[in-house]
């Protein structure tokens, strides 16, 4: 068998297959294939020669289910088995129940072109560009999983993100956390402990959710940070990375004075019973107003605790690992804040040449 791609005169690339069969009679096929690359074309030539390998001439694949018949399918053979983290399940379902089902489920998956996407961008221009990003990434994800298991013999279309410029992150200067830290006292000790928690160990809302006290080890100093709470499902942190962080003194002494014996967690409710993120979200918002500071918000705590680091002079790569942050580009969104660091690079230019 041989399989041979040239130029197609119209566009496109012809698509030529050889076949013998064990019998002796030679067969050809050739084909226009409308695909851009023409490495995806060799690609859909060679599955083609293997299903005529394996069921002979005139044998052909069943048409392309729709995105509605195909997406129980992608859910359950990829999101599902996959074992995706509950927050990222209900984010996919999500997708899929308010957006592109109503917008391309009636559609087949080998139909869905590169103008039918760009026609959903549009329909999606009243949402913030991430979360047509999101959509849109998706997709792209049904799409390949349609191609990686022999559903369609290719991708039938290209999927261009939006460009999303990183917004600045909002955070409380100095004087501000203060403030927020002794209103947070005069809420409830617990509300105390959660901002000290994101203010000055980095934590995210899940994370102070799910904090247990043999992660505190005050002994040593330190908090390691290794599940997260979404929703009463507890899962690893975000990225699925365990991090130590050590504790200010103000941290541990709050720590010291909130032992108690209501279960294994480090914060819960009146009654033993756990936190949820409004509880924490309220815990925030209530000293922001009693502080009277006009922004409220439990990642705002973590933005601090980033931006003060780098205030204060601390190296890129240490507050990444304070942080747990994936990449080092997410934390240089603070780097600009640092003085020491703008200082030393000025004083390059002071060097004189020997």
């Amino acid at each position: 068998m041989s399989v041979t791609v040239r130029p197609y005169r119209r566009g496109g690339w012809e698509v030529d297959i050889l076949w013998r069969s064990p019998q002796g009679p030679r067969y050809r096929e050739r084909k226009r294939v409308s695909i851009a690359a023409r490495s995806t074309a060799e690609r859909w030539g060679q599955l083609r020669e293997r299903e005529l390998m394996l069921r002979g001439p005139g044998s052909r694949r069943p048409a392309a289910p729709t995105l509605r018949d195909f997406w129980p399918r992608f859910l359950e053979g990829h999101v599902y088995a996959n074992r995706l983290k509950p927050s990222t399940i209900a984010d996919r379902e999500s997708i899929g129940r308010a957006h592109l089902l109503p917008k391309l489920g009636a559609r087949r998956l080998d139909a869905i072109t590169t103008e039918r996407v760009q026609q959903l961008k549009h329909s999606l221009q009243e949402n913030a560009p991430k979360t047509v990003n999101n959509v849109l990434v998706v997709l792209s994800v049904v799409l390949k999983k349609a191609v990686e298991w022999d559903v369609i013999d290719h991708l039938p279309c290209h999927i261009r993100l939006l460009p999303t410029p990183r917004a600045s992150a909002a955070f409380y200067d100095f004087d501000e956390y203060e403030a927020l830290l002794e209103a947070a006292k005069k809420v409830d000790r617990r509300a105390y402990l959660a901002v000290l928690l994101g203010g000055e160990a980095g934590l995210r809302c899940g994370e102070i959710m799910a904090l247990e006290w043999g992660d505190v080890n005050l002994q040593k100093g330190q908090i390691c940070v290794e599940r997260s709470d979404w929703n009463g499902y507890v899962t690893s942190t975000k990225g699925g990375r365990l991090r130590y962080v050590p504790m200010t003194a103000r941290l541990a002494a709050a720590l010291r004075a909130h032992r108690h014996l209501q279960g294994t967690r480090v914060l819960y409710r009146a009654g033993g019973r756990p936190l949820t993120q409004k509880v924490v979200y309220d815990y925030v918002r209530c000293a922001a107003r009693r502080a009277r500071l006009p922004r409220a918000g439990v990642h705002m705590l973590r933005h601090t605790f980033c931006s003060h680091l780098a205030m204060r002079g601390a190296p890129a790569r240490a507050i990444q690992e304070l942080a747990g942050h994936m990449d080092i580009t997410t934390t240089q969104r603070y780097m600009h804040l640092s003085p020491a660091a703008i200082d030393s690079a000025i004083r390059l230019l002071e060097i004189r040449r020997q």
